[in-house]
């Protein structure tokens, strides 16, 4: 019997009846697990040569990468379980969504499967201790061997126009620990962030990211990349326009796609209804083909994060095809287990 097949017999159903069915509980109860998990000594390594493969390192955008695939954010957003996830074969991993000031996030419940489409609805509206606990936590644990990802966002609480100043406080305070930050301005669960997609708003804001991080880099600490994550609903020109303002202002690269608010690939669901963003097997065909458009659209110079529909080591595939350099995985370790990522490095050329 496959691992991944044991994972979906006997683990899968496990896990899908915790908290009378409440994914949200099924996430929490596996950050804890994880985190257990990186409390033994060597697990990691263990994993990591389990899990892993060899030869699969690259260097994307001045980070050395021990493998192109990583977990994307929204799983581990406070940090808690950083020593486990090269256990499973993650060669990087992205924390967060974190914001300025602590947060709940949404009530609950706000995280829904949609099994038979092997989806996700959220709305937890960056639910987070806050980018100050989590600089606490990262000082920490020390040295992890891997590359660290931070994706910072902006409070609820903060008011659009204060919206900079929240971003920029978030990367103060955490920018000597991450080895890349990813400015989320496409989550669908913050009333009014997708606005800083705009050119005009994200102009603004990552010329102030950038300017504080020339600021932090004069300071001593060592210069960081500045990525943008973008949704997948934006229109071609749309696209194109944020192309435009995110080269002239230096970012070092596109993250493609945060969830969709499209229910298209859902139509007819009893869940389809629920406010959030759609993730896992519907966004793959349109991930790719935000991945191709900005690979196109560039010529390449700007390296992509691609994310969105990964449920099968093809769908990965696909977007290194595409023209992704790296890829994250979150909704796909929902159904089909750890075992994905290995299936993953070990299909990589």
């Amino acid at each position: 019997m496959s691992e991944r097949t044991a994972y979906e017999r006997f683990v899968r159903p496990v896990l899908y009846r915790l908290g009378k069915g409440d994914a949200e509980v099924a996430h929490e109860q596996t950050l804890r697990a994880l985190q257990f998990l990186g409390r033994i000594p060597g697990a990691a390594a263990i994993g990591a040569r389990a899990f892993g493969g060899p030869g699969l390192a690259r260097t994307v955008f001045g980070v050395r990468f021990p493998s192109p695939v990583g977990l994307a954010a929204g799983m581990d957003k406070n940090g808690i379980a950083l020593r486990a996830w090269p256990a499973i074969g993650f060669g990087f991993v992205e924390v967060g969504t974190v914001t300025a000031h602590p947060q709940p996030g949404n009530e609950k419940p706000r995280l829904f499967r949609l099994v038979e489409h092997e989806a996700v609805i959220n709305r937890m509206g960056f639910n987070n201790l806050g980018s100050e606990a989590l600089a606490a936590r990262l000082a920490a644990y020390g040295d992890l061997g891997y590359p660290l990802g931070i994706s910072i966002g902006k409070s609820k609480v903060t008011p659009l126009e204060d919206a900079v100043e929240d971003y920029v406080t978030s990367l103060r305070r955490l920018y000597r620990y991450g080895d890349y930050f990813a400015v989320n301005v496409s989550s669908p669960n913050t009333p009014g962030l997708r606005s800083l997609q705009d050119a005009g708003h994200l102009r603004e804001l990552l010329t102030a990211l950038h300017a504080e991080a020339a600021a932090l880099t004069v300071a001593g600490l060592a210069p960081k990349p500045i990525l943008v994550k973008i949704a997948p609903d934006l229109t071609t020109s749309a696209i194109d326009e944020l192309l435009q303002v995110c080269t002239s202002t230096g970012v070092a690269g596109i993250i493609a796609t945060n969830t969709t608010i499209d229910r298209a690939g859902v139509a007819g669901h009893p869940l389809a209804g629920e406010t959030g963003g759609l993730s896992g097997r519907p966004l793959a065909e349109i991930s790719a083909k935000v991945v191709a458009h900005i690979h196109a659209e560039t010529g390449g110079a700007l390296p992509v994060i691609g994310v969105g529909g990964i449920v099968d080591p093809s769908d990965a595939t696909r977007l290194f095809d595409a023209g992704a350099s790296l890829v994250q995985v979150y909704s796909g370790l929902i159904y089909r287990g750890p075992g994905l990522i290995r299936q993953i490095n070990r299909r990589l050329p």
